[in-house]
């Protein structure tokens, strides 16, 4: 990761939270209570690695950060309110997340609920109306709702739940449930900010994109899991050690720590790979696999 790299992303970030700082405080008529858990949780200090994902593939594609901001901010919404759902009792029991307490803990838990619908329909509601032309706007909501919905991250959530302390699971059964599960928002983000510069759904550089954020969505949950057996709640800001608690399938406990490492490396270098014909305007998605690939966090 180079220093220009670190430095762009820093400011992108900036703009991301100033952004969805602005749309949470003009959603009119919310309880008070509600609105505070929505900020919260939204607000919360993080990555914004799905919306810095827009950005840049709309920089790679000429197109400009403000009118990539509505899509990038409304991609964070959706996963936000992914995150306050799975951490829910009934999902994945977690207490901390992004080094706070997670939403039902910090509220309740049908607040929580609540903050993830909100988040929901604010994304879409963004979208529709800060996208132009509307046919961009149209396209760009359709491909959100597919990357969330059953067929996409909210499927892979079902998937993993499902094999929860099973003993059968394979690396295709893995692969599959992490290419919706996390696969589908970072496929979306790539996607949608490569809608924005290229002209038609036909430009080539739309199909790398998505072969670039395939690799990338699994080369991040392999060290999501990686991190979760190694590192410690202090550098991930959220529990570590729960996925062997509750019997998931994982990669460090299908494949060893070293075979998984060993994946990891491969797979972001085929993501690399995906960049090539990007040449200089594709440097800061390229340093995003070397930063993936080194993660503490």
């Amino acid at each position: 990761m180079t220093v220009d790299s670190a430095g762009h992303w820093d400011r992108l970030r900036r703009l991301v939270d100033q952004r969805l700082s602005e749309y949470i405080n003009a959603v009119e008529d919310c309880p008070p209570r509600l609105h505070e858990a929505v900020r919260y949780s939204l607000l919360a200090p993080g990555k914004r690695l799905r919306p810095l994902l827009v950005l840049l593939a709309a920089e790679a594609c000429d197109a400009s950060t403000n009118a990539a901001l509505p899509v990038a901010c409304a991609l964070e919404m959706v996963h936000t309110y992914s995150l306050v759902h799975d951490d829910l009792p009934a999902m994945d029991d977690d207490d901390l997340r992004r080094g706070r307490p997670t939403c039902h803990k910090q509220f309740d838990e049908a607040t929580a609920i609540l903050v993830g619908d909100v988040l929901l329909t604010l994304a879409f509601q963004v979208m529709a109306q800060e996208v132009h032309p509307p046919a961009l706007a149209a396209a760009c909501c359709w491909e959100l709702a597919r990357a969330a919905g059953a067929c996409g991250m909210v499927g892979g959530q079902m998937a993993d739940l499902e094999w929860e302390k099973r003993a059968d699971g394979r690396l295709e059964d893995l692969d599959a449930i992490h290419q919706k599960k996390t696969g589908a928002l970072f496929r979306a983000a790539l996607r949608l900010g490569g809608l924005l510069g290229c002209q038609n759904r036909d430009d080539s550089r739309l199909a790398e994109l998505e072969r670039y954020a395939d690799r990338l969505g699994l080369a991040f949950q392999i060290s999501d899991d990686l991190l979760d057996v190694e590192g410690s709640a202090e550098q991930t800001g959220k529990r570590v050690g729960k996925d062997a608690t509750r019997g998931k399938l994982t990669y460090p406990g299908l494949l060893g720590i070293a075979e998984s490492r060993r994946r990891l490396g491969q797979i972001c270098q085929e993501a690399r790979q995906a960049l090539a014909c990007f040449g200089p305007e594709g440097r800061h998605l390229l340093a995003l696999v070397h930063m993936i690939e080194l993660r503490e966090r």
